[in-house]
């Protein structure tokens, strides 16, 4: 709104759906993955909170600012996309070998 901008401005900006963004509005549904950094661009922060003291909270926060799914990031670390949702949710810890592959990756 301080913006003037319509939904449909908002809409092309992010290559979505008017509906798009009025789902995303009222709460009816969330961007996927793939938009965030695109609307963390547009908003000038990030809409999202992690725990980035955590590896857990890092992996979350990695994926999302560079819109990267669990698969892709998976296949970054040649894991399942499933070991990578264990990870962020805390249920499994990585080896020591993806551990380093993590450190490296987080960390640039």
């Amino acid at each position: 709104m301080d913006l003037k901008l319509f939904q449909s401005d908002i809409a092309k900006i992010f290559n979505v759906s008017t509906d798009c963004v009025t789902y995303w509005e009222n709460n009816r549904s969330t961007p996927q993955i793939i938009f965030y950094p695109k609307i963390i661009e547009f908003l000038g922060y990030s809409p999202l909170c992690f725990n980035e003291t955590t590896l857990s909270g890092r992996i979350k926060a990695y994926r999302y600012r560079n819109g990267i799914t669990s698969k892709k990031f998976g296949n970054l670390l040649k894991v399942d996309p499933s070991t990578v949702t264990e990870w962020e949710n805390g249920i499994r810890v990585p080896t020591p070998k993806h551990l380093l592959k993590l450190e490296s990756l987080l960390d640039k």
